[in-house]
């Protein structure tokens, strides 16, 4: 084992030095060398301690097949290999080739009144802002081998971010009942009635399962080839209903406050795959290109969702002048108004419903696989237990949530995105903040680096001491990162525009808590952490 590796002293659930590297020795172990996405040491204590059992059996059953159990426990650099670096890109390209996307796209017209020409200029500027967080978040996994909200500990704290690993949960499986609803309904309207909404949504959540069961090497393989039935799909569409589509003008001309609440769904939409970035990359060669990353990432999440979404805009435009897809689209269902698009194809239009119902799966399995790794953040003692028994429990989870939540999918769509929104932005403030200013700066603020012989670079990510990763006593408290999160709503909640509030600055310039949330919580974290570090000695 390398050096660098050696001094590498992960710690314990508890937050206590177990005196000595808790990784995989890759050389030391032919198996997990063919497969370095099993085990680490705390996981395999815990399939060793039901060994003899049934869980252990089955544990093991599913390495030999190369199932991935690995958590939240750093990948160390030995285990960085993965130099197919494309994948990151169509991970998040099939995440948003989907229906969602197309019903995002809708909302504009629909739900604000926008006209096309608006709708999509609103999709185009604000998904060209939005999508450079998450990407830029994504070239943090190669360098750091952490999970995203397992590196936000570096500034929320051990505890403080078990608060935002709930929320992050809770976004999640929102997300997750909203692609299952809208997969569910769009299977059922293949049958005309003979399947329920409720069967559809078992169905696509037990298929999301399989591929986020498996774990990394599936998943990866998944994304590459999950958007290709629905490009077909779309241009199917396109080519059928193309005949029907116009631009007509808007009843009303848009406003600020419908472009901006417009566009804080869509900020909505993109902006919270930033607590998940770096999940899918930290089994990536280190010394890939930073800027070779993001661009991969940030066309990932460009080149699907504006076009998906304004081709959703054009046929929302478009519905009420043909009254088959006017009476589809009434029952709040955008897949059936997919559907009704492609009836004239007869049963290959149905065949295609069906695909298109099944491209919810690429954005469902790897939040999944997210969930887990956010729920061992939230609850620490669960670290030890393998990756995939959280995507069991997520499952169990959405189905019922979504089968409940199935009748109301555009109300719940509006006020679930337009909401979620603000605390993204709380959270990218802080942590980019924390990199940027201080672990960048960290020479200059911490002349006396607190462990022997360790010196502080000029390279930001050098300043992450990684054998701290599960220590609460030497991670930041977390109290100016939570804290400048709750000033900023001093702000951000006089300038929401809710359907059940709307604040007294919203109502003059539309929804825009989520920028201020952004913009106040970097404001307020600076000399708050500042504080924090002049008092402590140490980051």
């Amino acid at each position: 084992m390398s050096k660098d590796v050696e001094e590498l002293k992960y710690a314990d659930g508890k937050g206590e030095d177990v005196g000595g590297p808790e990784i995989i020795d890759v050389e030391a172990n032919s198996n997990e060398r063919s497969n370095g996405l099993i085990y680490s040491s705390k996981e395999q204590d815990w399939v060793d301690q039901h060994a003899n059992g049934f869980i252990g059996r089955i544990a093991n059953f599913l390495v030999s097949w190369g199932v991935e159990s690995r958590g939240i426990f750093p990948v160390p650099p030995e285990q960085r290999v993965d130099k197919q670096f494309h994948k990151i890109f169509f991970i998040w390209f099939s995440a948003n080739f989907n229906i969602l996307s197309f019903s995002a796209g809708t909302v504009g017209p629909s739900v604000y009144g926008l006209s096309l020409n608006d709708s999509c200029l609103i999709i185009l500027f604000f998904n060209l802002l939005c999508s450079i967080p998450p990407a830029y978040l994504t070239t943090w996994g190669p360098k750091l081998g952490l999970r995203q909200m397992c590196q936000a500990r570096y500034s929320f704290g051990y505890y403080g971010v078990i608060i935002l690993s709930v929320i992050n949960l809770a976004t999640m499986t929102g997300f997750m009942i909203l692609n299952c609803i809208l997969g569910g309904q769009t299977l059922a309207s293949v049958t005309n009635g003979s399947l329920s909404w409720s069967v559809g949504i078992v169905i696509i959540a037990v298929v999301s399962l399989l591929v986020s069961f498996c774990g990394y090497k599936v998943l990866t393989w998944y994304e590459r080839i999950a958007w290709i039935p629905t490009f077909i799909v779309y241009l199917v569409a396109l080519g059928v209903g193309g005949k029907h589509l116009s631009n007509p003008p808007a009843a009303e001309p848009a406003t600020a406050v419908t472009v901006l609440s417009y566009a804080s769904v869509l900020a909505g939409f993109v902006i919270t795959y930033s607590p998940l970035s770096s999940d899918f990359t930290t089994y990536m060669d280190p010394n890939v290109s930073s800027w070779k990353m993001f661009i991969y990432s940030y066309l990932g999440f460009l080149l699907p969702i504006v076009p998906i979404q304004c081709i959703g805009a054009v046929f929302a435009v478009a519905t009420p002048l043909v009254p088959s897809w006017s009476e589809a689209f009434a029952s709040g269902s955008p897949g059936g108004l997919l559907q009704s698009v492609l009836s004239p194809t007869g049963g290959f239009g149905n065949f295609l419903t069906v695909l298109l119902s099944l491209s919810v799966t690429a954005n469902i399995a790897p939040t999944m696989y997210s969930f887990g790794l956010s729920f061992q953040v939230f609850a620490p003692f669960c670290t030890r237990v393998p990756r995939y028994v959280f995507s069991l429990l997520s499952t169990a989870i959405v189905i019922p949530l979504s089968i409940v939540g199935a009748h109301r999918f555009y109300t719940t769509l509006t006020n679930f995105l337009g909401l979620i929104g603000y605390w993204a932005s709380c959270f990218i403030a802080v942590i980019v903040t924390e990199h940027f200013v201080f672990r960048r700066h960290a020479a200059r603020l911490v002349p006396s680096p607190p462990s022997p012989g360790r010196v502080f670079s000029k390279d930001a990510f050098e300043n992450y001491d990684l054998s701290a990763w599960n220590s609460p006593s030497r991670l930041p408290s977390g109290i100016p990162a939570i804290a400048a999160s709750v000033l900023s709503f001093g702000l951000v909640v006089p300038s929401m525009d809710q359907v059940w509030f709307v604040g007294p600055i919203a109502k003059t310039t539309g929804d825009i808590g989520f920028e201020m949330a952004l913009v106040l919580t970097a404001i307020f974290y600076v000399p708050l952490r500042y504080l924090e570090v002049k008092i402590q000695k140490t980051l």
